[in-house]
């Protein structure tokens, strides 16, 4: 397609082109990565295919253009860009579900009832800790109401030490009532930042 245009035009929509598909080649890679980590076996094999097709396509115009250094600065741009893109909308999509760990020496009861009042099931158990008893509180929830539960953990405990995973599998247990996909991240932020 670029061997019809001006030469000229084709040095400059070369490098364009390349940053472009390494863009959507490397945050398909990253969507794959994710996909894999959770045992997603069927996207992350359609998530693979297209994956290598862009890269495949990309590097072999890269090859046939070794004199044009811009097809270099182009492909370690988008390499770049495709990683960042790629985080950005894995955290958009709020895939999959984090277990969130809170360790407190304070009552945990008002936040057990806060998290539950929202909810989210929560599993306590009392611990002892280097500087006494403490509360162990287990809740695990979708990736995209993670900073909800955020809030009302700093709400009620701000100085509790915390730590959040994820999760593989998930069975059983108590959730929030399912929403529609984008409810959960990419819309509720949405709203957020607009103020509704």
């Amino acid at each position: 397609m670029l061997a019809q245009i001006d030469p000229t035009i084709a040095q400059v929509l070369l490098p364009v082109a390349i940053f472009v598909a390494r863009i959507c080649d490397v945050s398909v890679g990253t969507l794959r990565i994710i996909a894999v980590a959770r045992g997603r076996r069927v996207a992350a094999a359609i998530l693979g295919f297209f994956e290598v097709l862009i890269w495949i396509t990309v590097i072999s115009h890269v090859m046939q253009n070794l004199t044009n250094p811009w097809c270099y600065v182009a492909y370690a741009a988008g390499f770049a860009t495709g990683n960042y893109v790629g985080i950005r909308i894995e955290q958009m999509l709020a895939m999959g579900q984090l277990v969130v760990r809170v360790i407190t020496r304070r009552p945990a009861g008002p936040l057990i009832e806060a998290l539950h009042g929202h909810g989210f099931g929560v599993t306590s158990v009392p611990a002892m800790g280097k500087k006494g008893p403490v509360s162990i509180i287990y809740s695990v929830v979708p990736r995209g109401d993670l900073d909800h539960v955020i809030s009302l953990i700093r709400q009620f405990h701000p100085k509790a030490f915390m730590s959040v995973e994820d999760v593989r599998l998930v069975r059983e247990g108590v959730f929030p009532t399912r929403r529609p996909l984008l409810e959960g991240g990419l819309l509720r932020r949405w709203l957020q930042r607009k103020g509704k």
